[in-house]
């Protein structure tokens, strides 16, 4: 067999992927965009150096977009623009990497405390980043247990705390309180400590719950991380991060070779994300995302109810869209991509997934379990007397 052609390979990866596309139902990325109107921008150069709100020497960027961008998630988030200051970055676990790095440099000894149910990348940046941490447990619904962070706390009132909070966790979706962890810093008269919140999937998606869970600046947190592949959906994994002004100004460096500031974290960064970004949210604007979180939580609700209809163990957390359950045959996971983490397995139901994924994936369930049930009619009664002699 001949090897094959530059178009041929093109056309296999591109078939490949649209087949696995359409399939996939455990992870939280958005299937239904199309930014065909973008296409001429992947034949330039775009360089977002730096500080998006510092010019550069090197006009190739598209800093101007990365400010409007930057602007809208300061407004859904009650954050006053002369107050905050964000880039848009890689994604969800650089905007965590950025709001640790800042806790480290305004409180050198601080202690992180985050969730067992926290993100896999959090422990890698503690790791990269050297500050001392301490996993709290997590209750059965993946939100932190709050007697346990007030107890470890307590026997290090001496160090500044480090607050990491998932607004939104990786298997459950649960929602760290705020306001529990704020009683906490109360009782305990805790003067130095830091909060950053983890709201890669639920930051576009928690705003438009009601009630609406508290995690905003105007709730007191330091710096958040949102992911922009997730719910707005990207063919490039992006995100932005905001901050206090406060902590950003602790990092920061004029670089005479670009002739412009930079605070990120890479320095020369990705310029065609701001687009995307800026672009799915004037399409959509407020109203667009407040429709898909309808729309996203009806479906999980859907799906719930089918799953349990089975006879499966199937539940969510107030409002999410994340339904977990318990975990199918290695088979199905890989044939749905379901992410899955012990006994449990998740759907996340993302904008672009439709009825017919979940009834798809529902009637395989079905067949599995009565496949199990007859199998389990069809075993041989068993003589323990012949397995278990008297001699034993």
């Amino acid at each position: 067999m001949s090897e094959l052609t530059i178009s041929e390979r093109i056309k296999l990866e591109f078939e490949r992927l649209t087949q696995k596309n359409q399939e996939y139902i455990g992870y939280p990325l958005t299937k239904n965009f199309d930014y065909q109107i973008l296409a001429p921008f992947l034949n330039l150069q775009i360089n977002n150096v730096g500080d998006p709100f510092t010019p550069s020497s090197l006009g190739i960027d598209t800093k101007n977009i990365e400010k409007e961008v930057i602007g809208f998630f300061s407004q859904l988030l009650n954050a006053p623009q002369k107050d905050v200051w964000g880039y848009v970055t890689n994604g969800g676990s650089e905007g965590n990497l950025y709001g640790l790095y800042l806790a480290r440099e305004a409180f050198p000894t601080g202690m992180v405390y985050y969730s067992e149910s926290t993100h896999y990348s959090v422990k890698k940046n503690l790791h990269l980043l050297n500050m001392q941490n301490i996993v709290i447990r997590a209750q059965e619904n993946g939100e932190m247990d709050y007697h346990d962070l007030e107890n470890s706390i307590t026997s290090r009132r001496h160090q500044p705390a480090i607050f990491f909070l998932n607004i939104g966790s990786t298997m459950k979706e649960a929602i760290d309180n705020l306001a529990n962890v704020k009683k906490i810093i109360i009782k305990l008269a805790l003067k130095n400590y830091y909060i950053h919140c983890d709201a890669a999937l639920l930051g576009l998606i928690a705003p438009f719950h009601n009630p609406k869970p508290l995690f905003d600046f105007k709730e007191g947190i330091d710096s958040i991380s949102i992911s922009g592949h997730k719910f707005i959906g990207s063919p490039i994994p992006c995100g932005i991060v905001l901050c206090k002004n406060a902590h950003k100004d602790r990092v920061g460096s004029t670089i005479s070779y670009v002739d412009t500031k930079d605070t990120t974290i890479t320095g020369s960064r990705n310029g065609l994300t701001p687009l995307v970004l800026w672009y799915a949210l004037k399409n959509l604007g407020i109203r667009g995302l407040k429709n898909n979180v309808i729309k996203c939580i009806e479906l999980a609700k859907y799906t719930e109810e089918r799953l349990n209809e089975l006879g499966v163990n199937a539940w969510r957390n107030n409002n999410a869209i994340t339904v977990v359950f318990d975990k199918p045959s290695i088979e199905l996971c890989k044939k749905f991509q379901l992410a899955t983490e012990e006994s449990i397995s998740h759907i996340i139901c993302m904008p672009g997934v439709e009825k017919t994924q979940i009834d798809l994936f529902v009637d395989a369930y079905n067949i599995e379990i009565r496949q199990k049930n007859e199998q389990s009619l069809l075993m041989p009664e068993i003589n323990e007397e012949i397995l278990w002699p008297e001699y034993f």
